[in-house]
């Protein structure tokens, strides 16, 4: 078995297990981020979820970027992040001249050289990208791309999970102040 393949067996298998455990829905997403960005030796990687009106992207969680990258502007669903809420993954090979990036200024001066962002997607409703940045050109394999996009609804799962297990709290706080 390739290397890079063991190595994506063994951090899904590690993220899977956080996602169905943890109860803190900004652990397993830091999680989630921090193994996604080691694993596949990037410079970071963002969780975004979408605003409810679906037209800006929020940083939700992320490893490895400035706050002034992050604070940089609200991101709004442009072509690239449109075709991954869409469905499709999106590499950028160089963010600094790619005119899909809306701000390739701060991606230059943040060291961000490429980019691959796929859609983090729950009950075949798109909520968010998952998107990793590389400080060198890279080209993103499929076996990248699988990755990426399996550890994404690993994500959106965690969200869910995280809004039951609230929604379960209030329930049951509900319950024994009527009771006692």
């Amino acid at each position: 078995m390739e290397q890079i393949g063991k190595s994506y067996y063994e951090n899904l298998y590690r993220i899977a297990a956080a996602v169905t455990s943890a109860r803190n829905p900004e652990d397993v997403l830091s999680s989630i981020v921090e193994n996604v960005t080691q694993c596949m030796a990037a410079k970071g990687c963002a969780l975004m979820l979408l605003t409810w009106d679906r037209k800006l992207l929020l940083h939700t969680v992320c490893c490895g970027l400035s706050a002034s990258y992050i604070k940089k502007g609200p991101l709004t669903v442009d072509e690239s992040i449109r075709k991954a809420l869409e469905g499709e993954p999106v590499v950028v090979l160089d963010a600094a001249t790619d005119e899909r990036i809306q701000y390739p200024e701060a991606a230059r001066k943040e060291g961000i050289k490429s980019m691959l962002t796929v859609p983090v997607t729950f009950r075949e409703e798109n909520i968010g990208i998952l998107r990793v940045y590389t400080s060198e050109p890279r080209q993103f394999s499929e076996d990248d791309i699988y990755f990426a996009r399996a550890i994404a609804h690993l994500g959106a799962i965690a969200l869910d999970n995280a809004k039951r297990y609230d929604r379960l709290q209030e329930e049951y706080e509900t319950f024994r102040q009527r009771t006692f």
